[in-house]
């Protein structure tokens, strides 16, 4: 079942997010199971949206992949993050913006 992830992480930078994205690649090496992600900043720090075919395919990658890199960038702290069962997707301009 396709999930709904929401991250909140207190005090990551832009600049942070960039060199975490550089090095675990999650655009150009996508996870299996990665479907949308979006990610802003604003007064407290990094926001993301993500949606995944599953929440064990989202664990599978938090696990061997982002919290490995985000480590190596040297970002602090834990993500606090929430997951939610998709009851519906609809996103008729995404191939216009993305």
């Amino acid at each position: 079942m396709p999930v709904l992830m929401v991250m909140e992480w207190d005090g990551v930078t832009p600049e942070q997010y960039e060199a975490a994205r550089e090095l675990v690649k999650w655009e150009t090496d996508v996870a299996p199971g990665g479907l949308f992600h979006v990610a802003a900043f604003g007064e407290k720090g990094l926001r993301v949206v993500d949606v995944w075919e599953s929440a064990e395919q989202f664990q599978s990658f938090i696990q061997t992949r982002l919290m490995p890199g985000v480590k190596q960038v040297g970002l602090q702290g834990e993500p606090k993050v929430q997951i939610y069962p998709v009851h519906r997707l609809f996103s008729p301009a995404y191939e216009r913006v993305g």
